[in-house]
């Protein structure tokens, strides 16, 4: 059982949570990123195949490397968006991945637990979802630790595998830059910047049958 101030702290931390893109250069004490680590290597996953791992990287010049190839998705992307809209999606910070003191690289290993793994036999791709209740259970240890966090989600995989030296069967699924900032925002950056509004819960709550809202 938790305490209503215990319960309260949690969500706090849910609705605290935001994706970062400016970061301090100030060290993360390594015993708070084994804190991070531990907390996203208890997710739940499917089958409990654990499927992640964690690279660390601190090297400037690795850094740099992996802003490189998020830079150059986010000018190809691009081309989907028009007007205002382009400048917009064109304005989101690469720049975090070299300013924060470290980024951690979450991967996937889909063969992990061998070719039969409870749960996976039906849906493949779980190894992946199991992998984001990972990224997420760090992400809200960062907010409670004082951390922000950023999640860098356009890249080519294989830019990431060859800068990495991550083997061609494993998924590079997320970059997370890690560190303090003085920016932290009361409210999505994307929503801030109107790139979108957040939707209405009881529009997305059906009963018994898609469509049915309650």
């Amino acid at each position: 059982m938790f305490t209503e101030e215990e319960k309260a702290a949690l969500y706090k931390v849910i609705y605290t949570r935001r994706d970062i893109r400016t970061f301090l250069s100030h060290p993360v004490p390594s015993e708070t990123v084994i804190k991070l680590l531990d907390a996203a290597h208890h997710a739940p996953s499917v089958g409990f195949m654990q499927p992640w791992n964690f690279i660390l990287v601190t090297s400037n010049e690795i850094k740099s490397r992996l802003a490189w190839a998020a830079d150059k998705e986010r000018r190809a992307l691009a081309i989907h968006y028009e007007g205002e809209r382009e400048t917009q999606f064109l304005s989101l910070k690469v720049e975090g991945l070299k300013q924060a003191p470290l980024t951690i690289c979450i991967t996937s290993d889909p063969t992990r637990g061998g070719s039969h793994v409870l749960g996976r036999n039906s849906m493949p791709e779980t190894d992946i979802l199991s992998t984001a209740c990972a990224i997420q259970n760090m992400w809200l240890a960062a907010c409670a630790e004082g951390l922000a966090m950023g999640w860098v989600s356009f890249y080519k995989k294989n830019d990431i595998r060859d800068i990495l030296d991550i083997p061609p069967h494993i998924d590079p699924i997320a970059l997370m830059s890690i560190g303090y900032t003085d920016n932290y925002p009361a409210i999505p950056i994307l929503e801030s910047a109107n790139w979108e509004t957040r939707k209405s819960l009881r529009n997305l709550i059906y009963n018994d049958k898609w469509g049915n809202l309650v």
